[in-house]
């Protein structure tokens, strides 16, 4: 039986996520906020975000929860088309109004296309740490269904040039059940990426989202049998080669490569958000709340506004954090200290304490070292696990 404790709503470390909205082709499969263009105003984009995120520190300092930054994340849209030059202010500025931990973490996304890899030394120089590379695959023909601007041997060669411009942090994000693949197709991505030397690959499943170009001209994908078998090998090969499953779809070279960002969403930890579309997540601990704070979605929306960007402000509502808090923490393979949820939502343990043990009795979750650990059958019927948090309130306190 797993002990409850006193309910005491603390600070997490804080993270930043910047969101860079533009790409140069809008992929058929993305349902991100990101808008094909050929130009756009980077110094007022620039502008906007410094407003933007004085804005979110003025929020935290009338509320005595500031604290400096443990990592930041650009996404996008595709973030590398910004100019290093353009980043570093972005860098410079976020160190000047927030703060940085020493060894803080700051990623950036980036498309293996040969624009970009022309910038990718500059980036580093510019105080990027760590490299996310959007290959999605290695597969010619794949690459072509997906729409992708890069060919194969573009995306290996970006890899190389990561490296040889200093990054020893990087990412490659890779998807499996792509249309017509099979069990050798997705190892043969996997295995060119091994090759790689990289620390860290971001292996997620293709899924079809409303508001794409496939969720109205759906690609011919594997059977659910074939993902299976995709996933258990491809999971086996990784694990073969070092490759450390930390989350769903994370794998790292060893635990100091994990990503430290994602990893802290995942935890329910503290996030301000800038940028077009951007989302926030931010504790007010003085009122007991859990407030999040989104932007203007349109790029033009968010660069009209005079002064500070135009948001929405929403707090979680105390039924739903439950299940907000177990919908990231239980995708990690090693879970999360029990004393988290109480210090990260507010609530006693006693709100989950019943539905932990039920779970825990079914062979879905487990307790080890006081952590909340989803087991490798609760993984396979995850949904089903999260469906219990849904009805938390009902056992209240």
């Amino acid at each position: 039986m797993l002990s409850s404790s006193t309910p005491f709503l603390r600070l997490s470390p804080l993270s930043l996520y910047i969101h860079i909205p533009w790409c140069i082709l809008k992929c058929p499969y993305c349902d991100f906020n990101s808008h094909e263009v050929q130009l756009f105003d980077e110094d007022a984009y620039i502008k906007q975000l410094m407003l933007d995120l004085s804005h979110e520190q003025q929020w935290l300092d009338k509320r005595n929860a500031a604290r400096k930054l443990q990592s930041i994340f650009f996404g996008g849209g595709t973030p590398s088309l910004f100019s290093a030059k353009g980043i570093g202010t972005i860098l410079s500025g976020a160190e000047n109004i927030v703060g940085f931990e020493t060894d803080i973490e700051i990623t950036l996304e980036a498309n293996p296309g040969t624009f970009e890899q022309e910038k990718f030394s500059d980036f580093f120089h510019a105080g990027v740490n760590r490299l996310s590379i959007g290959v999605q695959s290695f597969n010619e023909s794949q690459l072509k269904i997906l729409k992708r601007i890069h060919n194969s041997n573009e995306a290996q060669q970006a890899v190389l040039i990561a490296q040889k411009a200093g990054f020893d942090n990087i990412n490659l994000d890779l998807m499996h059940g792509l249309p017509k693949q099979t069990v050798d197709d997705a190892k043969r991505d996997l295995d060119i990426a091994i090759g790689l030397g990289v620390q860290h690959i971001s292996w997620y499943q293709l899924t079809i989202e409303p508001n794409t170009v496939f969720y109205h001209q759906p690609p011919p994908l594997p059977n659910d049998e074939m993902t299976d078998n995709i996933q258990y090998h491809g999971a086996a090969l990784l694990t073969e080669h070092g490759y450390q499953q930390y989350e769903v779809s994370a794998f790292s070279q060893q635990a100091t490569y994990q990503s430290r960002h994602n990893t802290h969403y995942w935890q329910f930890g503290d996030y301000i958000g800038i940028g077009a579309g951007a989302h926030g997540k931010l504790t007010d601990h003085h009122n007991s709340q859990i407030i999040r704070r989104q932007k203007a979605r349109l790029p033009e929306h968010y660069l009209s506004s005079h002064g500070p960007p135009h948001h929405k402000e929403s707090q979680v509502k105390r039924h739903e954090l439950a299940l907000e808090f177990m919908m990231n923490a239980l995708r990690l393979n090693h879970g999360v200290p029990i004393n988290y949820f109480s210090e990260r939502t507010g609530l006693p343990f006693s709100h989950v304490a019943s539905h932990i043990n039920n779970l825990q009795k079914k062979g879905l979750l487990k307790n080890s070292d006081q952590r909340i650990v989803t087991t490798k059958l609760g993984h396979r019927f995850l949904n089903s696990v999260l469906e219990t948090f849904s009805h938390s309130d009902r056992y209240g306190y």
